[in-house]
């Protein structure tokens, strides 16, 4: 009985690797281009935007935790709220370098999976990129510490899985596509959310406690002055992905 599980075990790791090592064309030109115009209006319409934000979030914090443990810090848990917001916590020095990067990592996070995302697709590969999604979501799933955050994991979990296992080459590449599009592009409103919520805080007389007054905490630097690095990064990522995705697809319609 061990050993026959242990078989299907090594068959499903087999044919994953064998699923993630495919190759895949790019979508047409009017295809790619489409798909980031879909992006953008998920992005920018409200309704829709407060739930697909959830998974924004989940690479948010996936980046805070994964840059915590790579700077030595003991992971405490992960919680994600209904209004999209989350919580990191993690234990180890206060301050210093391996902190900074910590609070670094929550906002660039999503913008740096888009932007490695691009070069997958770009490069043929948009079923590694499922798959890579998944282990990220899987790493996530296991240091959620509250019942309403295992909801979106298990949805995002549960939608890439189901793409990456079942779901047909012709279906992979064009969702693969506007996922990257939804990441590249959904990277940046967080980032003008947060400042726009720093504004009314302060109006208020209370004191803005985002990612970006952290790190003015730990730094000399103001907290608009890291509102900006953190526009810079989401920006730029976004450009060069989107240059990655949509080059091609300019030149064939322009030939």
């Amino acid at each position: 009985m061990i050993a026959e599980v242990w078989d299907r075990v090594l068959d499903a790791l087999h044919a994953v690797w064998a699923s993630a090592g495919e190759t895949h064309p790019a979508p047409s030109a009017r295809t790619t281009l489409a798909l980031g115009a879909l992006a953008l209006v998920l992005v920018l319409y409200a309704p829709v935007w407060r739930v697909l934000r959830h998974g924004v979030t989940i690479l948010h914090e996936g980046g805070h935790a994964l840059v915590a443990f790579c700077c030595g810090r003991r992971l405490r848990g992960i919680r994600l709220h209904r209004d999209t917001s989350g919580l990191t916590v993690s234990h180890g020095r206060p301050r210093g370098l391996g902190m900074i990067l910590t609070a670094l990592a929550g906002y660039t996070a999503p913008a740096v999976v888009g932007l490695g995302g691009a070069w997958l697709v770009h490069d043929g590969r948009a079923a590694a990129l499922l798959w890579l999604l998944l282990v990220g979501v899987l790493c996530v799933a296991v240091q959620v510490r509250n019942w309403f955050g295992v909801l979106p994991v298990l949805c995002a979990g549960g939608a890439v899985l189901a793409l990456a296992w079942w779901g047909p080459a012709h279906l992979q590449v064009p969702v693969a596509t506007a996922l990257v599009w939804f990441l590249l592009l959904g990277s940046v409103r967080p980032v003008l959310e947060m400042q726009g919520e720093r504004r009314g805080l302060v109006r208020r007389g209370r004191r803005p406690t985002s990612d970006a007054d952290v790190l003015a905490g730990l730094t000399w630097f103001p907290g608009g002055f890291w509102v900006a690095v953190l526009l810079v990064v989401t920006v730029g990522c976004a450009a060069l992905g989107a240059w990655w995705l949509a080059a091609d697809s300019l030149s064939a319609l322009r030939g």
